[in-house]
């Protein structure tokens, strides 16, 4: 099979799609990864456009021959189709220096658009990949390409003869991966949230009842685990072994235990440890902000306060970055009017947020209440690690709120997707887009609060209380404690259930 760009820059994110890519399997429509690639074709269209009308006529070639490539007279080729062996590509642009004296060889330069502000490895990768190809049709090494990418063209000089011997081993790799009868065994990472398989593959994953579902766990944990003959959440769920925490360790911070996660899917109960409680002290005021992450800017901020009258949700929206600071005082001047205000939010997407507007536009008076309660927010995520196990494989908010019964109203309501409404409302100025925008933030900042709630509730239970009043909330204090008799009489039943 023919090693391509798609090809090679799928095998970064994943094996599996990489394979699925090369055996042409269809892929489920998905707007995000849509959007992203609709997104950069457009971007190199409109640079290369840009770049032609810069250029002589004369010195411009659209899809040229690379049969007699040492021979052209071209400036800037547009298009090149580079093959040799197994590797191919349709190099985007490839600008040529003639040669400098006799005997010396022109350069050939190729050049990659990439329409985001932040540039990965995975972009000098690919763009190591281009070269790698243009040297095999040359006969000798393409030291040098170019990124072009962002809002303000930024061009970007990468030594690909650097990252040469690196896409040698991956192209070597990826040649090995195609050659087998059969796909790589099914692991599921991060990528999975943005890649067009994403349906089928988790819905794999969950037949297997693959370790990889559980998001938290590292590759080395899995490997680990895997050593062990440890390979679904059920084997791993009959592992966990409760024990009793000495006084003098009681300050110290709970160890993440997978197994007991595992134990929590199995038994589709939230399992809590310890009795910590969960004091808010003020009037909670659920934060929820959404961004562009790729321009590190921010177009909307929600606070939930809830009040002696009810609910009052607020929803402050920039039209552009120029308007950032605006929202900024908004959000300010909300907090100082509500009496000992507690912002709440989940993850350190806001934690940042805080951070650079302060950094940006300035804070509140130095001592101050709302000074303080931005100094102090109550992070949710970082409570409820180690602490409260759900039963879901993710941790993330959508996935804890839905179990709790909360839903979205729209079905692919996600972070991912709220970028690309973001640049559908940009493009159109269309209300709809807005307001979905707005709701969507609105039910975050609702989840949220749902959640929050719910982790005060077990935290208050005692370790005494071995029959708890809601039935689908474990607290591990009141599990048995294992003993050598209970091991003995277990391990051939956990054998059991560990080769299942």
């Amino acid at each position: 099979m023919k090693i391509t760009p798609y090809v090679f820059e799928a095998y970064l994110k994943c094996q599996t799609k990489c394979w699925l890519l090369a055996t042409n399997e269809p892929p489920v429509a998905i707007s995000y990864p849509t959007w992203v690639k609709a997104q950069n074709d457009a971007y190199c269209t409109t640079q290369i456009e840009r770049l032609i009308a810069e250029s002589p006529n004369s010195e411009v070639a659209r899809s040229p021959a690379v049969e007699n490539i040492k021979a052209e007279k071209w400036r800037l080729a547009i298009d090149l189709f580079a093959h040799k062996r197994n590797l191919e590509s349709s190099i985007q642009a490839v600008e040529r220096i003639p040669s400098a004296g006799r005997g010396q060889s022109a350069k050939f330069i190729p050049i990659r658009y990439v329409f985001t502000n932040k540039i990965s490895r995975d972009e000098k990768l690919l763009l190591a990949f281009d070269a790698s190809v243009l040297s095999e049709v040359l006969g000798h090494k393409v030291g040098i390409g170019k990124i072009i990418h962002g809002d303000d063209r930024v061009t970007l000089k990468v030594k690909a003869s650097a990252l040469a011997g690196e896409v040698l081993k991956i192209t070597g790799k990826i040649a090995t991966l195609l050659s087998q009868p059969s796909p790589p065994d099914l692991v599921l990472n991060p990528h999975c949230a943005e890649c067009q398989f994403q349906t089928p593959c988790r819905q794999m994953a969950i037949d297997k009842d693959d370790l990889s579902l559980l998001s938290g766990m590292t590759e080395k944990e899995r490997k680990s685990f895997n050593s062990k003959g440890i390979f679904t959440v059920t084997q791993l769920s009959y592992t966990f072994r409760p024990r009793r925490r000495p006084k003098r360790l009681a300050a110290k911070s709970e160890k993440y235990h997978h197994s007991l996660k595992a134990l929590a899917i199995r038994q589709h109960k939230v399992h809590f440890v310890g009795s910590h409680e969960l004091a808010i002290n003020g009037v909670p005021v659920y934060l929820d902000v959404e961004g562009l992450p790729d321009r590190e800017s921010y177009y909307l901020i929600g606070l939930r306060v809830k009040t002696a009258n009810g609910i009052v949700q607020h929803s402050l929206w920039a039209d552009s970055a120029a308007e950032e600071r605006r929202i900024w005082h908004e959000f300010l001047e909300i907090l100082s009017g509500i009496d000992s205000p507690i912002l709440i939010h989940y993850g350190s997407y806001e934690t940042i947020f805080l951070r650079r507007m302060r950094e940006r536009y300035g804070g509140p008076p130095v001592g101050s209440l709302v000074e303080k309660v931005l100094a102090s927010p109550l992070n949710i995520l970082s409570y409820i690690y180690a602490r409260i196990y759900f039963p879901t494989y993710a941790n993330g908010l959508k996935d804890r709120a839905k179990f709790l019964g909360f839903e979205w109203t729209a079905t692919n309501a996600s972070g991912a997707q709220a970028v690309v409404w973001r640049s559908e409302w940009e493009n159109s100025r269309e209300t709809q887009k807005k307001h979905s925008l707005i709701n969507y933030n609105a039910e975050d900042c609702e989840a949220l609060q749902l959640v929050t709630e719910f982790v005060s509730r077990p935290l208050a239970l005692s370790a005494g209380h071995a029959e708890q009043e809601v039935t689908d909330i474990v607290n591990v204090e009141s599990l048995p404690l294992p003993s050598r008799l209970n091991n003995l009489e277990t391990s051939s039943f956990n054998f059991q259930n560990l080769k299942q």
